[in-house]
């Protein structure tokens, strides 16, 4: 149960441990935030059901300041990820990285969804050249906002480099040891040996197996860097195949919904035991307008736990229904 991370921190060694304990008995809610709109979407979530999700998502963003994904939220990201993980709130965050050939801000689709060459992607894996030490400047930026999480006492749920399974971004579709696998463990070491982030639970995160998209196994960069495996789902509605090769990949380690565009079903969710959480990526206004009973029935649902069943929130005061949202 120990997390990957050299000298794990006890928070994220307890988070761990809880989410082990879950596995196979119910599944954690959550809901994911863009930089732009900040934690309005907890807000949005609990319009609609009642209940504020167990799992406060965000993304550090790449675009121009004052855009949705503007990269000058970071900091109001990390100030509000601190006041979260306070009220209970367990939080995850991922970053869409720019190109590393590319200066931020960028936009989308001239930098994310860009490729690298043969030869770029043996430039950027080979220390000492030009391009892996951009990426090393970009990855070090972030390090800095995950050191003021480390130190508040916050584990992240982090889940770096995600849907590498597909190709639209720059880091997918690159199987092998020297493809995606060597870019992970680039990060891993980086983080974990020259920045001491001890606070990282490692989450790889695919995408759903599909026409187009490969399998898991094919970039798994191993057992010793991982400490949970996901994948997201928008079109093949929670498929059994998709779930049991995550299964079997994962063999012991937790398995969960990185992102989902519509969300499992609590029946779908007691058939598959063995996630231990969902994101909902869409704003939460989506399930007034195409099915607020189904959301509502899954946040009530005895398969999943919001942030009123958290043991951390109970054992405060067990009098308190829900902390109180500024």
């Amino acid at each position: 149960m120990a997390p990957v991370t050299p000298r794990a921190s006890d928070e994220a060694i307890e988070l761990l441990e809880y989410l082990y304990h879950i596995s196979g008995k119910a599944t954690l809610t959550g809901q994911h935030n863009a930089p732009l709109n900040g934690s309005n979407r907890l807000i949005g979530i609990h319009k609609q059901t009642g209940f504020y999700p167990a799992i406060f998502g965000q993304d550090f963003g790449f675009s121009a300041p004052g855009t949705w994904d503007g990269i000058n939220f970071r900091q109001q990201i990390v100030d509000e990820a601190i006041r979260r993980h306070a009220e209970g709130f367990i939080i995850t965050i991922m970053w869409h990285a720019a190109n590393p050939k590319h200066d931020e801000p960028v936009t989308f689709e001239e930098s994310i969804q860009t490729k690298l060459t043969t030869d770029e992607w043996r430039e950027l894996t080979t220390p000492g050249t030009d391009l892996h030490e951009r990426w090393k400047s970009q990855v070090d930026v972030i390090a800095f906002f995950l050191k003021q999480l480390r130190d508040a006492g916050v584990p992240v749920l982090w889940r770096p480099y995600h849907e590498m399974n597909g190709s639209w971004f720059w880091w997918g579709n690159k199987p092998g040891k020297d493809g995606y696998n060597k870019l992970y463990r680039m990060l891993f070491e980086r983080f974990g040996n020259v920045h001491k982030l001890n606070n990282l639970i490692w989450v790889y995160n695919a995408n759903e197996i599909k026409d187009g998209v490969s399998g898991y196994d094919l970039f798994y960069p191993g057992h010793d860097v991982v400490d949970i495996l996901a994948t997201d789902f928008y079109t093949t509605n929670y498929n059994q195949e998709n779930y049991e090769k995550l299964l079997k990949l994962a063999g012991n380690k937790p398995i969960a919904i990185g992102e989902a565009g519509d969300l499992p079903s609590a029946e779908q969710l007691a058939r598959q035991s063995r996630w231990v959480w969902f994101m909902s990526w869409r704003d939460p206004d989506y399930y007034f307008w195409h099915d607020q009973k189904k959301i509502k029935s899954l946040f009530d649902s005895n398969r999943t736990l919001n942030l009123v069943d958290l043991p951390w929130i109970k054992n405060k005061n067990p009098n308190i229904h829900y902390p109180i949202l500024k």
